[in-house]
């Protein structure tokens, strides 16, 4: 979508497993299941000048909550990871694309784009998946 009319942007960074897991790694019999060893990160300064009457993280952290709850591939400690980050980019894009576009959201009541005048009905999955 471009040449969107957007008054305000919320965002927040999300992790998740990707590429295949190492299979010679050695059982622990005292720990059934841990998280992976931390290896490191990568930090970027991002700067601007935000709002403070509009900095609130509720809205993303919520935004956040709704797509680990839905896609597995974002749950911790979970075997449903992508191999490939050509498969997890395309399982993002359709959670998007149905999310804002083919459910009806309960306090809207019409579906995020109908209500930014980007849709007039609801997708169905076919629609969605016709666009692949």
């Amino acid at each position: 979508m471009l040449n969107l009319t957007c008054q305000l942007i919320q965002c927040d960074e999300i992790w998740s497993f990707c590429y295949a897991k190492n299979k010679a790694v050695m059982a622990r019999p005292e720990i059934r299941y841990s998280p992976p060893v931390y290896i490191g990160c990568k930090t970027a300064e991002v700067s601007g000048s935000p709002d403070p009457s509009h900095v609130s993280t509720s809205y993303v952290e919520r935004a956040n909550l709704t797509l680990r709850m839905s896609i597995r591939r974002f749950t911790r400690l979970t075997n449903a990871f992508s191999k490939k980050i050509e498969n997890h980019t395309a399982m993002v894009s359709l959670y998007f694309m149905y999310y804002n576009f083919g459910r009806v959201h309960q306090t809207l009541r019409v579906t995020p784009a109908m209500e930014a005048a980007l849709a007039d009905h609801v997708w169905a999955i076919e629609e969605i998946a016709s666009l692949l």
